[in-house]
């Protein structure tokens, strides 16, 4: 009788069990966690995102050999989205559907990844974005998608306007921005950082392939500005210092992170460092690439790939952004508990808060704002060295259900 009692109760134990595993959501085991990540692996947009990943799973890499989160190993299955709204959606639906993984973590370009919101929160999966600003994504906020560990755009424009006005004194700031979304976004904040500083701003909206800019830059001399701001993408960032060079400006011009890719060849497409006598860079670590507090990155990234380490161009610039991310995943599985829901992971993730030794600024996240990161540093860059400018700047724009 006393066997028989113990064989059921073993039975009853075991039924219970298997229906609790039967009953968790995808990638999960007891003994892995799966993850998905997508970025641009190639193409003509890999510098976003190549080594941003790469960063991404020596972290992953690091926790697991500390002995995971809960005993649970991370398993990652990684996609190339090309920063094509196509091929990223076909990524975040093979990795949700076919792959069947527990979280997304994935997206280095805007567009794109903004593109999969309506996919996502249909299917229900958490993304938690990789190093893409995201804006469209993240306001209104989603229950699914975090972002903006690098910075959002709506914070990029208003910590720009800051330091144009309170470091660099400008009462009249030139802003130009690109013509769609992404460009609206940045000016939204940057609108409501200068009429709280009680700046003007002089706006040209350009578009992103545009490749005579002689017509804006003519309206923005004649408008005389302080400072010229500049938001937009890598290509036409070099067709506009090289304008205003011909043009005779010399006033200060500050460059968005968003252009600062690969800042050798910025120089080298326009062609003459005098265009770089009096200008400034954003930058949304707490130091220069490579520079001493962003050490510990550098060196973990070439303990991990020593041989991608010794090739020019890596690790590129970008590199780092892909920590924070990862950070925030792993903190909030540990704080969703042993037995982790894709719930619990969305409820730890709105309570989110973290100095990721990284960033510029903390990475915040709560049930009304999803986007992590809003300040940003300024360098002086002379065309080869860039110099650190003391504080940092942060946005003062906040989102306001409509």
């Amino acid at each position: 009788m006393k066997l028989t009692k113990s064989f059921i109760a073993a039975v009853a134990t075991s039924a219970a069990t298997l229906c609790a595993w039967a009953q968790t959501d995808p990638g999960l085991t007891d003994k892995t966690i799966k993850i998905g990540m997508f970025g641009p692996l190639s193409g003509n947009s890999m510098a976003y995102g190549f080594d941003v990943i790469n960063a991404a799973k020596m972290y992953y890499d690091k926790v697991n050999k500390e002995g995971g989160v809960h005993g649970r190993k991370i398993e990652l299955v990684v996609e190339d989205d090309r920063c094509n709204a196509n091929d990223l959606l076909a990524a975040v639906k093979k990795l949700t559907e076919q792959d069947k993984v527990f979280l997304l973590n994935g997206g280095s370009c805007s567009g794109p990844v903004v593109g999969a919101r309506e996919y996502v929160e249909r299917a229900q999966i958490p993304l938690v974005m990789l190093n893409a600003s995201g804006d469209g994504a993240l306001y209104p906020p989603s229950k699914y998608i975090y972002g903006a560990f690098s910075i959002s755009q709506r914070a990029v424009g208003g910590s720009m306007v800051q330091f144009a006005a309170e470091h660099l004194k400008a009462k009249k700031i030139g802003y130009i921005n690109h013509d769609d979304a992404y460009g609206g976004w940045n000016l939204e904040a940057a609108e409501f950082q200068a009429k709280k500083l009680g700046a003007k701003l002089e706006l040209q909206s350009i578009n992103p392939n545009i490749t005579d800019v002689t017509a804006p830059m003519l309206k923005i001399r004649a408008a005389n500005p302080d400072v010229l701001v500049i938001t937009t993408y890598a290509r036409p960032v070099s067709l506009l210092v090289k304008k205003a060079h011909e043009l005779g400006w010399n006033k200060p011009i500050v460059i968005a992170v968003n252009g600062t890719a690969d800042l050798k060849q910025l120089v080298e497409n326009v062609g003459n460092k005098e265009a770089f006598k009096n200008v400034y860079l954003q930058e949304v670590m707490l130091d220069v690439a490579g520079g001493s507090k962003l050490q510990w990155v550098y060196d973990m990234y070439k303990a991990y790939y020593p041989d991608l380490a010794a090739k020019p161009g890596h690790p590129q610039t970008y590199m780092p952004y892909g920590i924070p991310s990862a950070m925030a995943v792993v903190n909030a599985l540990k704080a969703a508990g042993p037995q982790p829901t894709r719930e619990k992971f969305l409820g730890a993730m709105a309570q989110t808060k973290f100095d990721s030794k990284v960033m510029a600024g903390p990475i915040e996240l709560t049930a009304t704002d999803h986007a992590g990161q809003k300040s940003a540093i300024y360098l002086k860059f002379d065309g080869d060295n860039k110099t650190p400018v003391p504080g940092s700047y942060r946005s003062a724009w906040t989102y306001q259900p409509k």
